[in-house]
């Protein structure tokens, strides 16, 4: 390479001009071994400049591209969009706002944006980018368009940060109030629609409940019933032959046929079973009279008032309508702790007691000696009822899923899976909660939790 051709290089900057300039003292001074380093410095120094070139030109390509995304994105947004500087001139408005004010970007840009809002709101708009705080500002205002004033818009204001943090404009955004006004509309109305299925579902599933404990209830009416129904024909009877045997005495016969009449009739072994009889048949009446009255208070209502519910009676009145419904088989022991008050309702708490027995005879169906146990217990300001049965339990893979509504273990057309998610539901309304856990010999325990009664309050 000549002098002639390193001073060609001079065309790609003042640095390689300023070697050259150096190494052409050298060349008269140094020999051929200076020129040829002068030469592969100057082939470095070229090589990073192209470099420098190709990695500029990509990252330009990187900005473009992203300044691409940017706009395609604020392009497609259906919400306006309005940018301005500090002093409130615009900066940008997105394809939306333009079509909503009827005007281009370029006619807008640079201009205050308070100019953008009816003659009301102006100033206050003018307020808000004038002394925009760090955080946004919701307001309900309406823009000037080529039709007169838009609808009615919820519209927010973020403030505009440079890269050092310091505020260097704001940012409005916007929406129609009506379409938001539609999308709640549409939201609660599909709410109360889940609200009336839900409601639905469970009323189904107080009634299967109910209807499960119908042959219990027949079968608890079914004995009371049939003994009065028996006394009240043979009270008849008796009624009759004293009927007959007054009539011959106040039809004036005499001692001997009084005294045939009365054996015939057996007289003094009627007078002898009637007090029996009616003692036995106002038995069977207040027996019905306390079905009847369980029957009043097994209510599902929320509104009914707390009250003090004694866990012994309502577990003795679960178990043995459970059993009846079920037919079951199965033993059921009962540790039950004397005067333990629970704060609730009645009703609520049998009916979740019902569906805790009831599963639990289901569970013993197949078991070879079935056995029920539910204990009763005081803890603290808690109640306790512990269900325990020695069936086959759940699979763990299942036991998260217990408590869902719809989920089920039993076969098709057993049950809606909704007992165990009311039982659950009604346990938190009560402030208390239902546990499941495997124990350690098998089967399966429920833990009903409720809030134990105050001191003084009504108890049932």
């Amino acid at each position: 390479m000549t002098k002639a051709d390193v001073k060609s290089y001079a065309k790609h900057g003042d640095l390689i001009a300023l070697v050259a300039g150096k190494e052409e003292i050298a060349l008269s001074e140094g020999g051929e071994s200076v020129w040829l380093e002068v030469i592969k410095k100057m082939d470095e120094v070229y090589a990073d400049l192209i470099g420098y070139e190709a990695d500029l030109e990509r990252k330009n390509g990187e900005l473009e591209a992203a300044r691409n995304f940017i706009q395609s994105v604020i392009a497609s947004v259906s919400d306006v969009l309005i940018v301005c500087d500090e002093r409130g001139a615009i900066l940008q408005v997105n394809p939306a706002f333009e079509a909503l004010a009827g005007r281009g970007e370029e006619e807008l840009k640079g201009a205050s944006v308070a100019t953008l809002f009816i003659v009301e709101d102006e100033a206050r708009a003018a307020a808000i980018v004038a002394g925009q705080a760090r955080e946004p500002t919701s307001v309900e205002s309406r823009f000037r368009t080529s039709n007169g004033p838009s609808d009615l818009m919820a519209i927010n204001c973020s403030p505009l940060f440079d890269s050092d943090g310091r505020r260097a404009g704001a940012v409005f955004t916007g929406r129609p109030i009506g379409e938001l006004r539609r999308a709640y509309e549409a939201l609660h109305r599909a709410h109360v629609d889940l609200q009336q299925a839900q409601s639905r579902l469970v009323e189904q599933e107080k009634m299967a409940s109910l209807g499960r404990l119908v042959a219990g209830v027949a079968h608890e009416l079914n004995n009371p019933i049939s003994f009065v129904y028996g006394n009240i024909h043979t009270l008849d009877r008796y009624r009759k032959a004293i009927a007959a045997y007054l009539e011959a005495i106040h039809a004036g016969a005499s001692a001997k046929e009084r005294e045939t009449l009365r054996r015939a009739s057996g007289i003094d072994a009627i007078l002898s079973d009637l007090q029996p009889l009616i003692d036995g048949t106002l038995e069977g009446a207040v027996r019905i009279s306390e079905i009847v009255k369980n029957l009043r208070r097994l209510s599902f209502s929320t509104k009914a008032p707390r009250e003090a519910v004694s866990l012994s009676k309502v577990v003795e009145t679960a178990a043995q309508w459970a059993s009846r419904s079920k037919k079951a088989k199965a033993r059921i022991v009962a540790d039950l702790e004397p005067e333990l008050y629970a704060s609730g309702q009645s009703g609520q708490i049998h009916s979740v007691l019902v569906n805790l027995i009831d599963n639990a005879l289901d569970a013993v169906r197949e078991v070879e000696q079935p056995i029920v146990s539910i204990t009763t217990r005081g803890e603290g300001d808690c109640a306790i009822v512990v269900v325990d049965d020695n069936g086959k339990g759940v699979p763990e893979a299942l036991r998260g899923r217990i408590f869902e509504p719809f989920f089920t273990t039993k076969a098709v057309g057993e049950g809606t899976g909704l007992g165990l998610w009311i039982s659950y539901s009604i346990a938190h309304e009560h402030g208390g909660s239902i546990e499941y856990e495997a124990p350690p010999e098998g089967g399966a325990r429920f833990t009903l939790r409720l809030p134990r009664a105050e001191d003084g309050e009504t108890r049932t």
